[in-house]
């Protein structure tokens, strides 16, 4: 693993998405045939977390990907507010059980994980790679491969219906482009992870009964839209990141 991503970070990024996407999509008919719900989903997650935070931690690579604390007091990201309010889009219909202890268990551990996995791998090896080269292709890039792969859950078993699964790719790319903002003129994927983990795991307790699809569609623009918008702020507003600077002067 380490030679690889010394000879080609980008290949590296790119065999952790398939890596990733493939195993979540093997873990779906595992679920089922162990009988809990996310069990196999939890497991594979958990590994490759342990496998990926020992990496980063065992090469010094922390700083690189983010996982310290931001030099940017929290008040130049308004305190992160609009990151809650994201977060708790899930639960805005109401709070419910939805599922066994031990599957909601199993979820939650998964959930949690996947927030760590996704933006280590999409906003920390994938955009770290390629900005290297070019800072607006690499925001664009990692986004939006983002946003677009979670086309996955349409065809891995998740029983998403290709609506919600728009509204959900959409969304996503959103998000995308807001974390990479946070993350690149923070220096700290903390609060990526916290929000992403959040998103995710308040959605096992969101209330899914009587909500419309015209409901659901007004859910998820008022979303985008606090998403946009709270990007839009932080980018007129952020000081330029010290990796902005030094790419600058290598392009003169």
């Amino acid at each position: 693993m380490k030679k690889l991503y010394e000879k080609n970070e980008q290949a590296f990024a790119i065999v952790w998405i398939v890596v990733y996407c493939v195993l979540l999509s093997l873990a779906y008919p595992l679920n089922e045939k162990i009988g809990i719900e996310y069990s196999a989903s939890a497991i594979f997650c958990i590994l490759q977390t342990i496998i990926l935070f020992t990496f980063i931690q065992k090469n010094n690579l922390q700083k690189q990907y983010g996982l310290c604390k931001s030099p940017v007091p929290a008040r130049r990201f308004l305190y992160y507010v609009p990151l809650f309010i994201i977060a708790t889009g899930n639960l805005w219909n109401g709070v419910a059980v939805n599922y066994s202890l031990s599957g909601a268990v199993c979820r939650i551990a998964c959930m949690l994980c996947v927030g760590f996995l996704e933006e280590v791998i999409f906003r920390g090896f994938l955009f770290k790679a390629m900005e290297k080269d070019s800072i607006k292709s690499a925001i664009i890039v990692s986004s939006v491969t983002f946003g677009i792969g979670h086309i996955v859950n349409l065809f891995n078993g998740s029983g998403m219906d290709l609506v919600n699964n728009l509204c959900q790719i959409c969304f996503a790319i959103a998000v995308g482009f807001l974390f990479v903002t946070i993350f690149y003129r923070g220096g700290s994927l903390f609060p990526c992870i916290i929000a992403h983990s959040a998103i995710n795991t308040l959605s096992i307790f969101g209330n899914k009964t009587d909500i419309t699809m015209e409901k659901h569609l007004v859910y998820i623009f008022i979303l985008i839209f606090i998403t946009i918008a709270y990007n839009l702020i932080l980018t007129r507003t952020l000081p330029k990141n010290q990796w902005e600077n030094t790419n600058d002067t290598r392009n003169k």
